[in-house]
C-alpha cells in the first residue's frame, strides 16, 4: 500500500545526474525545501565514464565517478533531501505536482525532470539474453572481465570511440562495427581509434545476431550494401548506439517530441506551469555534462521564481 507523504515540498527534483545535483544546489542555496528521487546511484552516466577530460576546471581531467562524487557532496552540503526510489507517474493536483512511486507519493508546488536517458539497444536476436554474458553498454564497468579477449564495439559515435579506447587496456584486438562508412565521433577520438594498433574497422556493417549458450561466442554480421552475412568468434559486445530519454512514464503529462524528448522553452519550463526540465531528457542540441549542469541551474532558478510568484 502506498502512503501518501504529507509533506509539500516546494520543489522536487527526479533525477540525480549532473543536471538534477545542480538543480539541487541551487534550490537549497535558495533556502527552498527541496527533495531529490534517485532510482540509482547519484552521478546520472558520469560513474560509468572511465576519464572526462572536457568538463572546465579539471585540465587533466577527472574520473567520472569522482566527479559525481563531488557534485554528490556539494549538493547534499546544502541540506538537500534524497531518497532512493523511481517515479513511476506524475500527475497534478490543483497547482501542486503529484509525484508517485513505488513506495510513496510526494507533493510539491514545482516539479524539475531530469530523468536522464538510457542506452538505446540493437534488438537483435541473443542481445537481451546474453546481456551481462558479454553483452555489455559499459565499458568502465565490464571491461576488466575481457583480459585477452576478442571484442567488438557497435557504434561510431564518441561514446563508441571513447570507450573502444578504454578497452583496448584489456582486451587483444577490437573490432568497431558501423552502418556507414564514415563516423560520427569528434575528430580527436577518431583520430585515437583510427591510429591504435588492437582497433580495426568493419565499415556499412550491421549486427543481426549475438550467438552464446551461456556466454557470447560469435556474432552475426551483414554488410548492408553487398547483403553479404558472416559470423565472426568474439568474446564479448560492447553496444553503443544512442541513448532514449527516461520520459515514457511522462508521455500524458506534458509535450514530448517524436523521439520522446521533453520540449521547453529558453528557462526550461515544459508545456506544464510548473514543471521544468533539465539535462539528457530535454530537447537540445547537445547532451554534455556542461549543458546539463546549464540546464540545471536554469531550471533552478526558474522553478525559484515560479514558487515566489505562487505564495
Amino acid at each position: 500500500m502506498k502512503v501518501r507523504d504529507p509533506k509539500i515540498y516546494e520543489v522536487i527534483i527526479l533525477g540525480g545526474g549532473p543536471a538534477g545535483m545542480t538543480a539541487g544546489i541551487y534550490t537549497t542555496r535558495s533556502r527552498l525545501h527541496t527533495l531529490l528521487i534517485e532510482r540509482g546511484i547519484f552521478g546520472g552516466q558520469m560513474p560509468t565514464t572511465d576519464h572526462i577530460e572536457n568538463y572546465p576546471g579539471f585540465p587533466q581531467g577527472i574520473a567520472g565517478d569522482e566527479l559525481a562524487r563531488l557534485m554528490e557532496g556539494q549538493a547534499k552540503r546544502f541540506g538537500l533531501e534524497t531518497v532512493n526510489q523511481e517515479a513511476m507517474q506524475v500527475s497534478l493536483d490543483s497547482d501542486l505536482k503529484v509525484v508517485k512511486t513505488y513506495e510513496s507519493e510526494y507533493l510539491c508546488k514545482a516539479l524539475i525532470i531530469c530523468t536522464g536517458a538510457e542506452y538505446r539497444k540493437l534488438g537483435v536476436p541473443g542481445e537481451k539474453e546474453l546481456t551481462g554474458k558479454g553483452v555489455s553498454y559499459c565499458a568502465t564497468c565490464d571491461g576488466a572481465f575481457f583480459q585477452n579477449s576478442r571484442v567488438i564495439v557497435v557504434g561510431g559515435g564518441d561514446s563508441a570511440l571513447t570507450e573502444a579506447l578504454f578497452l583496448t587496456r584489456f582486451v587483444k584486438e577490437l573490432t568497431i562495427i558501423h552502418r556507414r562508412d564514415a563516423l560520427r565521433a569528434t575528430k580527436i577520438y577518431q583520430e585515437r581509434a583510427q591510429a591504435h594498433p588492437k582497433i580495426k574497422f568493419l565499415w556499412n556493417t550491421i549486427v543481426e545476431e549475438i550467438k552464446g549458450e551461456r556466454e557470447v561466442r560469435s556474432v552475426v554480421i551483414k554488410n548492408v550494401k553487398t547483403g553479404e552475412v558472416e559470423e565472426h568468434e568474439i568474446d564479448g559486445a560492447f553496444v553503443f548506439v544512442g541513448i532514449s530519454p527516461r520520459t515514457r512514464f511522462l508521455r500524458d503529462l506534458v509535450e514530448l517530441d517524436e523521439d520522446g524528448y521533453i520540449l521547453t522553452d529558453t528557462n526550461c519550463e515544459t508545456s506544464v506551469r510548473g514543471i521544468f526540465a533539465a539535462g539528457d531528457c530535454r530537447k537540445q542540441l547537445l547532451r554534455q555534462i556542461t549543458t546539463a549542469v546549464g540546464d540545471g541551474s536554469t531550471a533552478a532558478f526558474a522553478a525559484e521564481r515560479y514558487v515566489e510568484q505562487k505564495e
